[in-house]
């Protein structure tokens, strides 16, 4: 089966005028298919905040192509450009919290801003432009390691559980934790895997499952409350979940029910994965502790993908978006230059050294 219709999908690109972003509507997905454009920074600011795009690597992709169009919007030279480019980039970061390839990005496109604010309007843009292309460009070839080093860790028929949604849409190419599965399955090789539903946003259901089953793959999927028992079971023999930012002592902020998953896993004394490019690394973040955890809307658990609203009215929701797994959990972090094995401190710092 061919499965680059899966595997590269474009699902986030500048316009062919660099004056908008276009992007995949997420929230819509399984049931349709929709390309939208972000032309101002609000509607970049919403697309980021309702999860319209979504992924740490994918938003931060996003952020570098949405302030390369901002910039032809701004007027200012000099210290007023610098000026007008932070501020929308301060605006953008705030949208979500957690994951840190968001101000990373913006971040990176904010220095080339800095270092190019004097020169001709024309050369500044086309600068910002490359930088643009150029985080996604990375990501690609990272997530192609990340599927590569992940890959060495299972065989052929292996059960693989995943929670949350690390594939295509989430990243680039291949993604980070489902990268090494569509990865082998262009080598021929199976694997049974079972997606959790992630409640309340049901991105196992709409996504993870959405992506595995077009490639082929054979997935079952489960509500959250269900990972214990499959594993119980003895049909899991690795678990692979993505990360939205990873701490100096490797402490792993992903999807809401992380945690637990890892958890189970160390119980069961099932193997427990953590991929992600070292973009998703915040070494100046020392632990899980001082990582800050975005709370979403009451509705998306009282009312969201229900007919009617479930929940009585009035009481309290209580609806943080992620979840921090210790680093005593985690078996391996798989980034672009390996397997990072415990003790993730000493590791981490090897790495950045």
């Amino acid at each position: 089966m061919d499965i680059t219709h899966v595997t590269h999908v474009k699902n986030v690109y500048p316009t062919k005028d660099g004056a908008s972003v276009t992007i995949i509507d997420q929230t819509l997905l399984p049931l349709e298919t929709k390309y939208i454009e972000l032309e101002s920074a609000e509607a970049m600011y919403e697309a980021i905040k309702l999860l319209r795009v979504r992924g740490a690597p994918a938003i931060g992709i996003c952020a570098g192509f949405c302030m390369a169009a901002l910039a032809r919007q701004m007027t200012t030279d000099g210290e007023a450009f610098v000026a007008d480019f932070e501020r929308a980039a301060d605006y953008l970061n705030s949208s979500r919290p957690t994951a840190v390839n968001l101000s990373w990005a913006l971040k990176r496109m904010c220095a080339l801003a800095r270092s190019t604010a004097d020169k001709p309007r024309e050369e500044r843009i086309a600068a910002l432009d490359r930088e643009a292309q150029a985080i996604q460009d990375e990501d690609i070839e990272m997530c192609r390691k990340i599927s590569e080093y992940g890959l060495s860790l299972i065989k052929d028929g292996d059960g693989i559980l995943t929670h949350c949604n690390a594939g295509p849409l989430a990243t680039s190419r291949y993604g980070t934790a489902l990268g090494p599965l569509f990865l082998g399955r262009e080598k021929g090789m199976n694997f049974r895997v079972f997606s959790d539903e992630t409640r309340p946003l049901l991105q196992g259901a709409r996504l993870t499952s959405y992506e595995l089953h077009n490639a082929g793959i054979d997935v079952t999927l489960i509500c959250d409350n269900m990972a214990s028992i499959v594993m119980k079971n003895g049909w899991v023999d690795a678990c692979f979940v993505g990360c939205d930012r990873i701490a100096a002592n490797g402490d792993a902020a992903n999807k809401i029910g992380t945690s637990g998953v890892a958890i189970l896993a160390k119980h069961y004394g099932i193997p427990f994965y953590v991929l992600g490019p070292t973009s998703t690394i915040d070494m100046s973040c020392p632990t899980g502790d001082r990582i800050e955890i975005e709370l979403r809307e009451p509705e998306e658990i009282a009312e969201k993908f229900y007919a009617q609203r479930m929940a009585p009215k009035g009481v309290k929701c209580y609806n943080p978006a992620f979840d921090v797994t210790d680093h005593s959990l985690i078996s391996g972090i798989v980034t672009e230059h390996g397997v990072l094995r415990p003790p993730f401190d000493v590791a981490l710092k090897k790495l950045f050294d």
